[in-house]
Order: structure tokens, then sequence, then C-alpha cells
């Protein structure tokens, strides 16, 4: 029984009286009597849940007994406490009141007591698994990043009832991936440097390099000891010296800024960032780690669409990181997940409508050969039997804008095709891939958003040999640039689908404990931070 592993009851008289309590307050609509409101479930459905739950156990207390509170709900208790380690809110699980019932031992209040143990250990439950936001009702371009909502926050409370390790299995429910964890130990860091108070704000001016001096010096370098970024006991002078030149690129690194070590506008905005919003940063990226699936595959690529990245993971280790170009603003690529399923070399590029019509047609009206020199050939139909049309012999000015969207446009294989050497295929319904680029030079860019929403990468050939199998199973480079120098369009098949995930990521946190923060490129952090806080 339940009963026997929260207490030993006293008198029979006392469990009849703290019953009947209980009974009373759950019959009197038990959420709208102690005014419970729920973000899944409203305050009605609230109340019909727990009067169903407490009736299958004969309307008896789980977590109370006559003497008060047990060692279960004491465990419970600590939990819903320390929620705000896991990026959560205490004041969601009704902590305040929990505390003010506790010593309690009126029937009423422990009536009360057990029924917010049961809502809070419902809400902590769905908040851990699955997030405090739903994305699908925030904006439709964050909902795909979301697993389906699969728990009902009832029946998780039961499970965690007749667990036999309660401890244990509350301490399972947040996300077990990598990142998070690492978030969770920075979200302590930082709270630890809020504690200390807020960092001096480092004054505006001319761009410092090194070498110079500026009575500016000495603020950065506290600034730049306070977050680890420089040690402490250098020099408190006003030279700008190695050491700091050291730190600074370190700090620039960390906030996705061109390295050059020169202390400049950007520099200095990032500088002042408030720590209470890199803590709501962290925190709202944690918030982001809830919406996955806890299975994301051994190995997988991850994208990071804010910070511009590509990463192969295997067993949590990183195998490979590179540069990449995401959408624009207004061509954002999407979060999802989906699986790499093909590659194939010497691309076709079937260009779609939009891009013929916007970007095209104003080209084709200043140059009718412009699709010539693109290696751009037109179609009109579709299919094998579709007839190649000599576009420089259209008069555009006459056919319209929308005339073009009668013809198919496909960039032939070779140097000026705008999908490179390869792609990476991983059907869905976004339409979005991996590929290769001719514009290598944007990669040295420190913010990369170019694309129409595919994801092109810096160094294609790399990241082909490691989901191929590299040289063990006889994909190495060499390989491959035989095959690109053919010229000819070649599919190959992976043996296996490779997991890929699209993410946006404003915090992260390396190996080396190293925290990481990038731009709100789509300013979707925002859009999150309204709905947490």
């Amino acid at each position: 029984m339940i009963l026997a592993l929260i207490c030993v009851r006293s008198g029979a008289a006392d469990e009849t009286s703290l019953n009947a309590a209980l009974r009373k307050v759950l019959n009197r609509q038990a959420a709208d009597a102690l005014g419970i409101e729920g973000r899944r479930m409203t305050a009605m459905q609230i109340s019909e849940a727990l009067l169903k739950r407490y009736r299958e156990q004969d309307l008896r207390p789980v977590w109370v007994t006559p003497e008060g509170p047990g060692e279960r709900a004491a465990v419970l208790y600590e939990t819903l406490k320390s929620a705000p380690e896991e990026g959560l809110r205490s004041e969601d699980y009704r902590v305040s009141e929990l505390g003010s019932l506790w010593p309690s031992r009126k029937d009423e209040d422990l009536a009360k007591l057990e029924i917010l143990l049961s809502v809070g250990l419902a809400a902590y439950m769905a908040d851990a698994r699955e997030g405090r936001a739903d994305p699908r009702k925030l904006a439709t371009e964050l909902s795909a990043s979301a697993q389906s909502r699969r728990v009902d926050p009832v029946d998780l409370a039961v499970e965690a009832v007749h667990a036999e390790d309660l401890g244990g299995f509350l301490a399972s429910q947040p996300p077990a991936h990598v990142q998070y964890r690492r978030l969770k130990k920075a979200l302590s860091e930082y709270r630890a440097l809020a504690a200390e108070g807020e960092w001096q704000a480092v004054p505006g001016g001319e761009t410092l390099k090194p070498g110079m001096e500026s009575e500016r010096i000495p603020i950065v370098r506290q600034r730049l000891i306070r977050s680890a970024d420089l040690s402490s006991g250098g020099p408190d002078s006003r030279r700008y010296d190695p050491d700091l030149e050291t730190a600074v690129k370190r700090f620039q690194k960390r906030y996705h800024l061109d390295g050059d070590g020169a202390i400049g506008k950007k520099t200095v905005a990032a500088m002042n960032i408030p720590i209470s919003q890199l803590i709501r940063r962290i925190t709202i990226n944690m918030e982001r780690w809830r919406w996955l699936s806890r299975d994301l595959g051994d190995r997988r690529i991850f994208v990071n669409i804010a910070g511009f990245y590509l990463q192969g993971s295997h067993d949590g280790s990183i195998d490979l990181s590179m540069p990449v170009i995401v959408g624009e603003k207004y061509h954002k690529t999407p979060v999802f997940s989906a699986s790499i399923q093909y590659l194939e070399f010497n691309p076709f590029w079937n260009i779609p409508s939009s891009i013929a019509s916007d970007e095209l047609y104003p080209e084709l009206l200043k140059d009718r050969y412009h699709l010539k020199k693109k290696n751009i050939r037109m179609f009109l139909g579709s299919g094998q039997d579709a007839i190649e049309v000599d576009s420089s012999a259209i008069d555009w000015a006459r056919v319209g804008r929308l005339g073009i969207l009668r013809y198919r446009l496909r960039q032939d294989p070779g140097p000026k095709n705008s999908l490179g050497n390869v792609k990476f295929m991983f059907p869905n319904r976004f339409n979005v891939y991996l590929h290769d680029t001719p514009t290598q030079h944007l990669f040295k860019r420190s913010r990369r958003d170019f694309s129409h929403g595919c994801i092109r990468v810096s160094r294609p050939l790399e990241l082909a040999s490691y989901l191929l199998g590299g040289t063990e199973k006889g994909w190495d480079i060499e390989k491959m640039k035989k095959i690109i120098e053919s010229r000819k369009r070649t599919v190959v098949n992976l043996e296996k689908p490779y997991p890929i995930h699209i993410l946006y990521r404003t915090a992260a946190v390396d190996e080396n404990g190293l925290v990481y923060f990038a731009d709100d490129v789509y300013e979707r952090d925002r859009m999150l931070e309204e709905a947490l806080f």
C-alpha cells in the first residue's frame, strides 16, 4: 500500500477526522477553494482530476498523517523548493503556502497541505519534463521544435506516488541532455556572480587596441576578471597588455564577436549586458531543452541557428564542429528535427519560384544573358519531356515578373552552382537542407544569417566523410573530390538515417564549462522571456 511507504498511522479516530477534512476540501472543488490556477488544466479540470484520483484510494491522504507531513512529503517539498535550480519558479508550486501550512496539525490545514502537495507535484513534473511554456501557443515557427505533449500531469503524479525512490524519481524528470546539465551548472554560477553585485559598466569611447593606454582599461580588466576571462592578480595598469588581449579575444569568442582583440562598440555592449539578463538567457535556453525528445540519438548532428555552427556528436562528445550560414531575418531557418538520409554530389539547384521572381527577374531586365552567365537553364514543363527555352531570347519586360513563373529554372552542377558540390538531404515539410556554397568568404564573418532558409556548411566534404563513415568505409576526401570532378550528379544513401536537430540556442556551454552567448537574431528570446517571466 502507498500509505505504508509514507508513515505509520496513529489512532483511527484521528485518521477519520483527517479523512473527513480532506473529503470536505475535495467535494467543494479543491482547486477553486485553494485558488489554484493551472497553465495546462483549468481549476475545474484540476478539481475533477483530484477527486477522481483520491476516490481511487478511498479519499485517504497520500502525503500527510494526523502527526503532520510524512517523509515522502518532505522529499517532495524540498524538490519544489529547489525548483529554481532547474530554471523553474518555486512560486508556481505554492512553496510559500506549503511552508506556512507545514507545521500545522489542524485537520483542515493538513487537508489543504495534502492537496497543494499533489497539485504541486503534478505541475512540477509537467514543467520539468516538457517546459513551462508551450511553443505551439507562442508562435508557429517554434512549434516544430516541441515534442508532442505526451504526458498527463495527473498520471505523472500518480507514477511519482508509486515510485519506491521518490527522490530519485523526481531528480530524473528534468532533461538528461549534456547541454541542459551544463546550463544548470552555469545558472548556479551566474546567480552566485549576481549575489556579489552587478559588474561595473565599461564606459564607451574610442576603440581600444593592444598597446594603447586608457583610464577605461582597469574597468575592462576587472570586468573580465569577474567573468573568469582574465585570471586575477594581473597588473591594474592603464595599458592594454598582451594578457588582457588574450582575455578580450576569449571574451569575444564566447559572445560570437569578431576575435580581433579590439575593444569597440560591440565588445563594450557585450561586456555591459547585465548579469540578470544573462541569467534569463540561460534559463530560457534550459526551457528550450525541455521541449525536445529525451532520445536524440547516440550519434547526431546539431545545428545552432543563433550560434551559426554545426556539430557532430557521438555519445555526448563533439566529433566535429564548423561554422554555418543560416536564414536571414525574412527567410528564417526553422527549428525542427529530422534524419539525414542521403547525399547528393554535384547537385542540380531547382530554383524556387520566389527567388526566380524576386531576385532573378530584376537581373534579367538589366541583362537578358544573366541566367546563362550563372549556368542556369530554363524549361517549359516538367519531367524529362520538358522543353528547354533560350532565356536570352525572351523579352522579359513584356513577359513581366509573374511570367517567369511559367518556367522551371535549374542551375547545373559546377563551380557556379549555389548549392556547391554537395547537399545533405533530410526530407521535411520546410524543404530545408544542408549544402555547400561557393561564397566561402562569408564564413569569416561573425554574424552569418545570409541564406534563404537552408543551411550552408563551411567544410562540406569533411561533413560528408563523417556521415558516410570516413576512410574506414572507403569515404576519404580524395574519393569525393574525384566524384565532384566528374560533374555528374551522384546520390549516395547513408547506411542508416542520421538524426539532425536544428536548434535555436542563445546560450550554450562547452566541455570546459565556458558559457557562450549568441545574439537573439530572430528575436525569439524576447518572445519566450515574456511567456516565462
